[in-house]
């Protein structure tokens, strides 16, 4: 078997990292999706990223597209400067090369587009990965099983109940977890055998590189907008192909706790990405940021440490079960059960609960803040009131969720 090493220097991976997120919006009005903060300092390619770091895989590309220009930066300054002789961690996208490039139809149809990258490596396996999703992953043990099994194609699978079944690509396996059919989103799924649970796609995926290569030129000769789920799956089914599953739930990284166990978030609409951050300030979070094995990496800037100020009576600045960043100031303030993203300030007087703040939001003086998403560089001015009152949030030009979530963005064009 491979060592991680080996591993590592044998496989090369493309980030499908292009995505709107329309359902996040209003925070990808001017962003893509893999570039919205999570967890105050990281973005949600972090994730993803650091997974293929720590996993010893250091020949990534990105693949971007809708409002690149935040992403390609953040990729440029941070993981592009991470890597050593031969290794790379670099954005590509149609919107910076050249213009006989187009926009990606399909997540295959954008690999094809720059299937000239994996023509030309050594690599004898190449990983496809998402770049939206919030988890941890040792991806060698992913690779290690597809050899194992001599595979053709082998699709990450997270194991959901089947009144869940439905929101996903639901893979049909036999007892060795070989593929054995394919249904988007089935109402009637099939279950695992032996088990009350399916297998849904992750859209995670590990091929041979020569396998890839003619797969895809295969499918681009019936299909404009290649798709994996929609077409390339399919059609290795159809063809015979050894097509098999990866119970993430198998994977364990180091320092992993038991609870942590298939930990996987699609932060897709503004309460589930809500949810996924506020579980971060609870006493023992599912997802855990502090376990030193397998770190989330990300830009951390040349930032001074975050403090409070002042103790005088009713003004008293102070940080109640939060998740502070670097450069933060509670000046004479209280945050209860918060995110604030890195070099925010809260004025003296305010009040600021169950509330995520992006990078650099101010936040004035007697403000009231509850259950709000504020994106980054807004001001909130002095005697402001958000989320106690949603007809007057709507009033003043911002989302209001079902589950009564203040989403206020950025204001700059």
């Amino acid at each position: 078997m491979y060592s991680i090493d080996n591993v590592g220097r044998n496989t090369i991976a493309m980030v499908l990292a292009g995505g709107k997120g329309e359902r996040l919006s209003p925070l990808t009005i001017r962003r893509a999706k893999p570039s919205v903060a999570f967890g105050g300092k990281y973005k949600i390619i972090d994730f993803v990223l650091s997974n293929l770091f720590n996993s010893g895989i250091k020949k990534v590309y990105i693949l971007t597209q809708y409002r690149a220009y935040s992403l390609n930066k953040h990729i440029r300054e941070s993981w592009g400067k991470w890597t050593g002789l031969g290794e790379f961690y670099v954005a590509i996208s149609p919107e910076t090369s050249s213009e006989s490039e187009e926009w990606f139809k399909g997540t295959a149809d954008a690999i094809l587009q720059y299937l000239r990258f994996v023509e030309s490596s050594d690599a004898d396996y190449v990983a496809i990965f998402g770049g939206d999703h919030i988890y941890k992953m040792d991806i060698t043990q992913m690779i290690n099983s597809h050899r194992m099994n001599r595979a053709d194609i082998t699709i990450a699978a997270l194991e959901v109940p089947t009144d869940e079944a439905n929101r996903f690509g639901i893979l049909s396996v036999d007892d060795d977890s070989r593929v054995v059919a394919f249904n988007e989103k089935p109402a009637n799924p099939e279950t695992i055998p032996g088990r009350e649970t399916c297998f849904a796609s992750m859209g995670n995926y590990i091929f041979p590189t020569k396998k890839l290569i003619e797969v895809l030129l295969e499918g681009k000769k019936q299909h404009e907008d290649l798709d994996f789920g929609k077409h390339v799956i399919p059609m290795m089914l159809e063809s015979g192909d050894r097509v098999f599953a990866y119970n993430f739930n198998d994977n364990i990284i180091p320092g992993m706790r038991a609870e942590e166990r298939g930990y996987w978030k699609d932060v897709g609409t503004i309460d589930s990405y809500y949810e996924a951050n506020m579980d971060l300030i609870h006493i023992s979070p599912q997802l855990n940021l502090y376990n030193y094995k397998w770190p989330i990496l990300t830009n951390q800037g040349n930032l001074p440490p975050a403090k409070t100020v002042f103790d005088d009576g009713e003004r008293r600045g102070e940080n109640i079960n939060s998740y502070v960043c670097a450069g933060c100031i509670t000046s004479g303030s209280t945050v209860n059960r918060s995110i604030l993203g890195p070099l925010c300030k809260i004025n003296s007087f305010s009040l600021v609960e169950d509330s995520i703040l992006f990078e650099n939001v101010t936040v004035g003086r007697h403000v009231r803040i509850k259950k709000a998403i504020i994106d980054k560089g807004v001001v909130i001015t002095d005697g402001s009131i958000i989320g106690y009152n949603h007809d007057d949030d709507r009033a003043n030009g911002y989302t209001v969720t079902d589950s009564g979530i203040v989403v206020i963005p950025r204001k700059d064009k």
